[in-house]
């Protein structure tokens, strides 16, 4: 007999009907009802028996069944209470699945995976995040899991895209910078809404971010230098002088930042989409040294 997997149609809707579950939109439920989409996800991952998956959001583990058969073992984050009684009738034939019912981002991430991946070094995320928490998820273990060499993730395709833009674009922002800061990032394919049980308003794409072995730029002080990059993009239509001037009026003289500019051999009039990570790390580096002077 085939078996029946989570990701289609008829089995999510019984699974459903069963347990009488409805979804709540303030924690982003979409369930995937296409096995083929997540095998494609998995493939683009390059999951294997040697690698220790974390995942955020299960729901009723449409995308944590495809990943228990092709790793190692899969560590499923799922804050929903409603949704651990179901996950251990789905997922019961699996033994290499643990759901953690916590908030991801108030998890010591360092401890789990000592926990559950100690044998393992190659450790990835692999979700269809939700699209309300996407970005803070995504930064939160950037900066606080280095063990996370990689992430393949679906998300909403416009918040992709800004993730993968490049200078001089629209998309282009203080999320391109954060995110390609620590990872390189590549769009590598986009995810109907069809697919999804209740279809969301937006197209979805798969993004896989891969850990830099180093930050791509140098920065003496990487809390400025992501301050810099946001009051940057404050007003987009205002030049870099502008935002900054006006980020900084309480704590750095004008002609301090015009120096700073000028060291970093930036325009003063352009504006922040028209700058490289490399000039903003020169930038920050410049600013950096009135802010030492004046505290």
């Amino acid at each position: 007999m085939t078996k029946s997997y989570i990701a289609t149609p008829r089995r999510t809707t019984e699974i459903l009907r069963t347990y009488h579950f409805t979804f709540k939109k303030s924690l982003g439920q979409n369930f995937i009802i296409d096995v083929n989409i997540l095998k494609k996800m998995i493939e683009h991952a390059h999951i294997d028996k040697e690698t220790g998956v974390i995942e955020v959001g299960p729901g009723i583990g449409s995308l944590t069944e495809q990943l228990a058969i092709y790793a190692n073992k899969v560590v499923a984050f799922e804050i929903d209470d409603r949704l651990l009684p179901i996950l251990n009738e789905t997922l019961a034939d699996y033994d290499n699945v643990a759901i953690i019912h916590a908030d991801i981002l108030k998890v010591d991430l360092n401890s789990v995976i000592e926990e559950h991946f100690a044998d393992l070094k190659i450790i990835q995320l692999v979700s269809n995040l939700p699209y309300y928490i996407t970005t803070p998820i995504l930064m939160h273990i950037l900066q606080t899991a280095p063990a996370i060499e990689k992430m393949t993730v679906m998300l909403q395709k416009e918040v992709a895209e800004r993730m993968n833009a490049k200078p001089n674009t629209k998309d282009y922002g203080s999320l391109s910078i954060a995110v390609q800061y620590y990872t390189e990032t590549k769009i590598v394919m986009d995810v109907p809404k069809t697919v999804f049980i209740p279809q969301p308003n937006v197209t979805s794409s798969v993004l896989v971010l891969k850990r830099r072995e180093k930050p791509l730029v140098q920065v003496d002080d990487e809390a400025l230098f992501f301050r810099v990059v946001k009051a940057s993009f404050a007003h987009r239509r205002k030049t870099i002088r502008n935002n900054l001037f006006s980020h900084f009026k309480k704590t750095i003289a004008k002609e301090h930042l015009l120096q700073a500019l000028k060291r970093a051999e930036i325009d003063e009039s352009l504006r922040a989409e028209a700058l490289t990570i490399e000039q903003f790390a020169r930038l920050a580096n410049e600013i950096g040294k009135f802010v030492s002077e004046n505290t």
